[in-house]
């Protein structure tokens, strides 16, 4: 009988779920130098929460199921929702506002698995709920920006847009709400000939051909702050997006006080979501191809859909297994430090028990250590030491146990010397 992983999933081993975690400290690092706390919601959530948030189509996307008490249940697909969620259980009544929070954890998602996607992938992000907008919308877009470049990769392109703008134009030719949605999805694809289709084909969708020729030029206008001036004459006649593009310029000049510089803005980035209401943005590593997408966020309005109190939110989620693979790809691999900082080496039978003890005495000291549990010979266990790197050996002699000593080996530069047994561990950290 065989037993393969399902398909979608991934093993990691040793020494890539070492750079794994060397990733996620870094991430934590810089989320918590911007005052964010890390929270952790349930693997799976009742299923109602993603279809309240997403409709009921997504769940042809998702793993779920019914427990043993019939209770409709699915694996997250996001985490966005699981902490709007939690914000409405634990903290809306209770919590000084700004709350900053992130988080870091697996989603689920039944998709076809491609390069760059899988079926169950890692997701690092965070929630600043209850900022003022736009500056707190600045902090959160420098905060990305800061986290992708912590890890080394430089070339990542911050995207920017603001949904007001459209949604404003919406309003001034009264489209409704679902020919909104169905627009907002199309340009959420990227596919330009497909909007194109959908905007001047033989059907279009908004019955509007002025409105129609806006759109097309809009989400075309992509560039550095100059491109506002060509985004003010185009909807200069029309008084409803105005208020918008007077807030994506202010988030402009609070992106150079945040230092923020790698930015495009970007008039055809969006989202397919009605609760999506102002900032938008997405990072792309061009050097990643068709998946060069590495970091969707912007501001929404979802605590409200959940029955709570309108409450302003901003966040990004980071797509962590392609952040590592443009870690790969962009970065010089680092070696890796060593896992263990010292292996303790008995050469007979007889030291074995004191051995244990005094590896046992270096762990309790915060001391990564290791020990031969095989009864190896003494040439073997110095080969096992050259191969996994470990800096120091604690080599364990009868005759030197006699002196109450130990011999403690440099395996970079091959000294050695007697410590007294008592003072080993002073003499590792020392060294």
């Amino acid at each position: 009988m065989e037993f393969t992983r399902p398909r979608g999933t991934r093993d990691f081993l040793f020494e890539e779920m070492r750079e794994r975690k060397q990733a996620e400290s870094t991430l934590r690092k810089v989320f918590e130098s911007y005052g964010y706390q890390e929270i952790k919601t349930p693997l799976f959530e009742e299923l109602k929460l993603f279809t309240t948030k997403s409709g009921e189509e997504i769940v042809d996307q998702l793993y779920n199921f019914k427990d043993k008490s019939d209770r409709d249940l699915t694996l997250r697909p996001e985490i966005t929702a699981p902490v709007a969620r939690l914000y409405l259980n634990e903290l809306e009544k209770t919590s000084s506002k700004p709350i900053k929070l992130y988080y870091y954890g697996s989603c689920f998602r039944y998709e076809r698995p491609q390069k760059g996607r899988f079926r169950q992938f890692w997701q690092f992000g965070c929630e600043l709920i209850g900022a003022k907008t736009p500056q707190g919308e600045a902090e959160v877009i420098a905060l990305c920006s800061d986290a992708i470049q912590s890890l080394g990769i430089t070339t990542a392109d911050v995207n920017i847009n603001h949904l007001g703008i459209i949604r404003g134009l919406f309003k001034h030719f009264e489209i409704s709400t679902e020919t909104q949605r169905e627009i907002m999805v199309v340009i959420d694809k990227g596919d330009k000939d497909l909007l194109i289709e959908s905007l001047s084909g033989d059907e279009p969708v908004i019955d509007n051909d002025e409105l129609n020729q806006i759109l097309l030029r809009l989400i075309d206008l992509v560039g550095d702050k100059s491109i506002i001036a060509d985004v003010e004459e185009l909807i200069a006649p029309y008084d409803e997006p105005k208020e918008s593009l007077e807030e994506l310029k202010e988030l402009i000049e609070l992106l150079e006080a945040f230092k923020v510089s790698n930015y495009t803005l970007n008039l055809g980035v969006a989202r397919g979501l009605d609760y999506y209401t102002g900032i938008v943005f997405e990072i792309y590593v061009p050097e990643l191809g068709a998946q060069k997408q590495i970091c969707g966020g912007g501001s929404y309005s979802l605590v409200k859909i959940f029955g709570g109190q309108e409450v302003e939110s901003t966040g990004f989620a980071l797509g962590f297994d392609r952040l590592m693979n443009a870690v790969e790809e962009l970065t010089d691999k680092e070696e890796l430090p060593p896992y263990l900082d010292v292996y303790v080496a008995p050469i007979s039978k007889d030291v074995r028990l004191k051995a244990f003890e005094i590896t046992q005495d270096l762990r309790k000291q915060g001391i990564k250590v290791d020990v031969d549990l095989n009864a190896k010979k003494f040439k073997k266990l110095m080969n096992y030491a050259d191969k996994i790197k470990v800096p120091k050996m604690v080599i364990i002699g009868a005759k030197d146990l006699e002196e109450n000593k130990v011999t403690v080996k440099d395996m970079t530069s091959g000294n050695q010397e007697l410590v007294d047994i008592e003072n080993i561990a002073d003499y590792l950290k020392e060294e």
